[in-house]
């Protein structure tokens, strides 16, 4: 096994934070029962604000400082929306509250060409998303933790090497993830305990007598001398990931950008369910009491490419009109379908050529709205120009069977009157049309391909009443 541990350091501040620059000092403060600083944005701890500082401490230190309420719910929703992210890579993810997801890799690594490919994807994925993590590989679940909190970039991928790179781990490192409880630490550092390495040469019969022994266990699931199964992130059945933005803005560049750090969350949900979606929506919440704005996003067939989203909700965002400045955004997706694996012949690119017009539909509609895009459907009536109606593309539509006779691609919108008949040339025909005696649109017609003096195909008629007028009504070339 393999696995990489993704520390998010103060999930419930990046889940806020990654929506703004840094620029601003803001602290997230919980006022139950003390009032006190729970974590605090880069430019913050430059002013000396740390977790733990009281609230009054703080603001004699810092009085710009901006406060926002701590809730814990934020660092969860945070590690669920990696979690379903993550699914682009792999099927085996676990979140490891309070700040770490855990990916099994071992089965991907032939998929993404290699372990250093894979890191780097992973890095970059979590950069789209605008978030800042710690990264590190080791064969076991809590190695990788402890790694990545300790030594983040650390690569291990046998076990032989794990017992000498934990070695030089802090002692706190114990508690990271486990059950050692804090009084077992105290206990080690009185007697000068300072490393892993130290801790793992103790007697374990003396650890378990100082009801210590949650430190050798702990010891044996890093190394892999003992069990560590974790539970599966389930994804979930609808999507829902939620960005805040410290800044409210109507900037369509702004907005995009920040839609953008929404994206991988969908995909990836998307691709660990082997599914796409035809549809989604963007909720947009703005200042004050003004309602809800609500963007729905259809696609012209199932797909999960983040491209794609991204050029469609560019389209509707530039034509959209807000009531006031947007201060968070929302993406939610419901009913995934399963999309057919891709074609794998070297020379079929006919899948690729699909893709690029359902693409160009979508944008489309997106920007001319839906009823002004039309697909044109053959209808069961000898008269040309009823033989067809407009319907909505992609629209299932009953089998028609097709007359057996030459039609142009260009039919005119009225049937043309012809002054000098005589000067074409009959090279197919006649193909009689009587049709219609029951709505008042009687025909009667004799139809004709016709070619003209600069090489030109047309389709004419004759009335076969008086007076018996030929007229042009379409073109073969």
């Amino acid at each position: 096994m393999l696995w990489f541990a993704l520390i998010l350091p103060e999930p419930a501040l990046q889940a806020i934070q990654r929506g703004s620059p840094d620029a601003t000092p803001l602290a997230l403060v919980e006022r139950h029962p003390l009032a006190r600083v729970v974590a605090a944005n880069p430019a913050a701890r430059q002013l000396g604000i740390t977790a733990g500082d009281s609230l009054a401490g703080a603001l004699a230190v810092a009085p710009a400082l901006r406060l926002l309420d701590h809730d814990p719910a934020d660092a969860q929703r945070l590690l669920a929306e990696v979690a379903s992210w993550a699914g682009v890579f792999t099927p085996a993810v676990s979140i490891d509250p309070p700040d770490c997801v855990l990916l099994e890799v071992a089965a991907s690594l032939q998929l993404f060409r290699g372990l250093q490919r894979l890191t780097t994807l992973v890095g970059d994925g979590l950069a789209g998303l605008g978030l800042s993590a710690r990264i590190a590989c080791a064969p076991t679940p809590l190695a990788a933790r402890w790694l990545a909190r300790h030594r983040p970039g650390s690569t291990l991928t046998d076990e032989a090497g794990l017992a000498r790179q934990l070695a030089e781990l802090p002692l706190a490192a114990l508690k990271d993830g486990t059950d050692v409880p804090a009084a077992a630490l105290e206990l080690l550092a009185t007697i000068g305990i300072t490393r892993i390495a130290e801790a793992a040469a103790l007697p374990r019969g003396g650890l378990a007598r100082r009801q210590a022994a949650a430190v050798s266990k702990s010891l044996d699931r890093a190394l892999g001398h003992q069990p560590d199964p974790r539970l599966h992130f389930a994804q979930p059945a609808r999507y829902r990931a939620r960005l805040p933005l410290l800044v409210p803005t109507e900037r369509n560049d702004t907005l995009m950008f920040l839609v953008r750090r929404l994206l991988p969350g969908l995909t990836g949900w998307l691709a660990a369910r082997h599914a796409g979606v035809d549809r989604f929506e963007l909720v947009l919440e703005h200042e004050g009491r003004h309602p809800l704005t609500r963007l729905q996003i259809i696609c012209a067939a199932p797909c999960r490419d983040e491209a794609a989203f991204a050029l469609l909700l560019d389209e509707h965002l530039g034509r959209q009109a807000f009531p006031g400045p947007v201060d968070a955004l929302a993406i939610k997706a419901d009913n995934p379908v399963e999309l057919a694996p891709l074609a794998t012949d070297l020379f079929d690119d006919s899948g690729l050529q699909r893709e690029s017009a359902q693409l160009l539909l979508a944008r489309l509609r997106a920007r001319l709205g839906d009823e002004a895009i039309r697909a044109v459907s053959p209808l069961a009536d000898h008269r040309p120009e009823r033989a067809w109606h407009p319907v909505a593309p992609g629209k299932p539509q009953a089998p028609v069977e097709l007359v057996d006779a030459p039609r142009p691609l260009w039919l005119l919108a009225e049937p043309k009157l012809l002054t000098h008949p005589e000067r074409l040339r009959l090279v197919d025909g006649p193909e009689r049309i009587e049709s219609g005696w029951w709505d008042d649109h009687d025909v009667r017609r004799d139809y004709f391909v016709a070619l003209t003096h600069k090489g030109g195909r047309w389709w004419i008629f004759r009335e076969l009443e008086p007076p018996r007028d030929w007229y042009l009504h379409g073109f073969f070339a």
